[in-house]
């Protein structure tokens, strides 16, 4: 996925250098891209609180309990909210630069100095 994002943002960041482009065109499919990405961004967002909340109340039980066992649990926890975190992080900064690549778009169309 994130060689996916990448790689748009980087494709749309060359075709806004450009002033031949069919911006209508562009634009409807750029509004497509950035309903995926959201649609992305919400799942993993939800995957990401689930596995925080989890290490949470691993945590709260460890404490409480002192059992040595919720360890290696609160470890692979931490393994796995840390890749999340990172994950939701270029997915949340990927979809708000497409929407200023959004703007920029519509202000290339309208060719009026449009700011949104």
């Amino acid at each position: 996925m994130k060689k996916r994002i990448l790689a748009y943002l980087d494709y749309v960041d060359k075709l806004l250098e450009r002033d031949d482009a069919d911006w209508d065109t562009e634009i409807k499919l750029h509004l497509e891209q950035i309903g995926f990405f959201m649609h992305e961004r919400l799942v993993h967002l939800l995957v990401f609180m689930l596995v925080a909340v989890c290490t949470v109340m691993s945590i709260l039980c460890f404490v409480a309990t002192e059992q040595l066992y919720l360890i290696p649990l609160i470890i692979m926890l931490f393994v796995l909210l840390v890749p999340y975190c990172m994950h939701y992080y270029l997915l949340e900064n990927s979809v708000q630069k497409m929407y200023d690549q959004y703007d920029r778009m519509v202000e290339k169309k309208l060719g009026n100095g449009f700011k949104a």
